[in-house]
């Protein structure tokens, strides 16, 4: 099977996960639940009656609530007209020798400046068309926010070439043809019924992400997590986590000792490429775990 690929290069996307993951879920699913939707990875390739997809990002959401309301073609259109004003390289229209570089070198030292005055205004009115086509031009399209809220990434050596373009139309024809809902809440605050599977993706607190930079998420958000998903299992309700027991030496001692209770399934990947500031590729390594409760 192919799987579509969000257009959002989150931190700890699963879209190379999925072949090993969505085999390990129930046969039948009424309703699944995305807990902590990230990428969106996992939600667009689930065979579902209905889907939820919530994440406490409200950017997130508000983006993808606004991809599924948006005509593909019109909404390129749209991230070609600010691309334009900004003065913005377009590669996909002009190629590269119009910019004086070639694809090994890329297009970022043209786009610097006028990345940063597009990210500048996008953290002073930030509207979905302003946030993704920040993220077109952003370093590895990656999310990442400071303590601020304001979105910091540096620029990025490509633009929003042929694939993003393809991919972006796929996805928004993919939330189209799917019963999709999204919701921006604290995991805690969602109630699911005894028919829903819920799919768990949170910060890994073993991980130094950028969804937990800020002090995000620390040990008394795990157990509050744990606990919610006890409580899920004492009602009957399908659960599976994504997370990792250990990365570079740290062990999460609080998730080994829960997890005792359920099945957990060894993955084979390794986050190699998504902390670019990563210097020993080795030491970054992180061994995948899936824990079900059926």
């Amino acid at each position: 099977m192919n799987f579509l690929k969000s257009p959002l290069n989150y931190t700890g996307g699963k879209h190379k996960l999925l072949k090993q993951i969505t085999p390990l879920f129930p046969d039948k699913i009424d309703t699944f639940v995305d807990l902590f939707a990230g990428g969106c990875n996992v939600a667009v390739n689930v065979d579902a009656k209905r889907i939820i997809a919530n994440d406490i990002n409200t950017d997130i959401i508000n983006l993808y609530e606004f991809f599924k309301a948006s005509d593909a073609n019109k909404l390129v259109e749209q991230i070609d007209a600010i691309i334009d004003s900004y003065g913005l390289s377009n590669t996909s229209k002009y190629g590269y020798d119009k910019y004086k570089t070639n694809s090994s070198k890329g297009v970022g030292a043209y786009n610097k400046k006028a990345y940063e005055k597009l990210r500048n205004d996008y953290n002073k009115n930030k509207t979905p068309l302003m946030f993704y086509t920040t993220l077109v031009f952003a370093f590895n399209n990656q999310i990442r926010f400071n303590s601020k809220g304001e979105f910091n990434t540096p620029v990025n050596k490509r633009d929003f070439n042929k694939n993003m373009r393809k991919n972006l139309e796929l996805f928004i024809d993919r939330l189209n043809n799917l019963n999709i809902s999204f919701s921006s809440k604290d995991f805690k605050d969602i109630s699911v019924s005894k028919d829903s599977f819920v799919y768990i993706d949170p910060p890994y607190l073993a991980t130094l992400a950028a969804y937990n930079e800020n002090g995000g998420w620390g040990e008394a958000k795990e157990q509050e997590l744990l606990d919610y998903m006890d409580a899920l299992d004492a009602k009957g309700v399908k659960f599976a986590l994504s997370n990792v027991f250990e990365n570079k030496g740290k062990t999460n001692e609080l998730l080994l000792k829960w997890s005792k209770k359920y099945k957990v399934n060894h993955l084979t990947y390794t986050y190699h490429n998504c902390n670019y500031q990563a210097k020993n590729k080795e030491a970054d390594s992180t061994k995948e775990i899936l824990i079900t409760n059926y």
